[in-house]
């Protein structure tokens, strides 16, 4: 069992930047793929990026690249995202995940999330 716990959430003007991280409780933590998903208001959640296990493979959606990094620390058992560019259209709640090697069809392990409201 993998728990995790995403902090950094808050409010943040558009144009501004904010970083987003994970924490992990597991042994194994640099066996997993690192995620980061997003929910807006009335929509589905969507893929925002993933780093692999070294770190060293990241992956993002097309609406965020350029502007987001994801980056992961295996020592500490930590992921993080950070946004920077922040457009209204980013505002969600975004969610920590961590799975395995196919992870494109699903991930473990989910987090509770931590709401970003980017304001005009």
């Amino acid at each position: 069992q993998v728990q995790l716990v995403e902090s950094g959430g808050g409010l943040v003007q558009a144009g501004g930047s904010l970083r987003l991280s994970c924490a992990a409780s597991t042994r194994t933590f640099s066996g997993y793929v690192m995620g980061w998903f997003r929910q807006a208001p009335g929509k589905e959640r969507e893929f925002v990026a993933a780093t692999s296990w070294s770190g060293a493979n990241t992956f993002y959606a097309d609406s965020v690249k350029g502007r987001f990094t994801i980056s992961r620390d295996n020592a500490k058992n930590t992921a993080s995202l950070q946004m920077n560019s922040l457009k209204l259209e980013d505002t969600a709640v975004y969610y920590c995940a961590a799975g395995g090697s196919r992870w494109r069809n699903g991930m473990d392990y989910w987090g509770k999330g931590t709401l970003v409201t980017v304001s005009s």
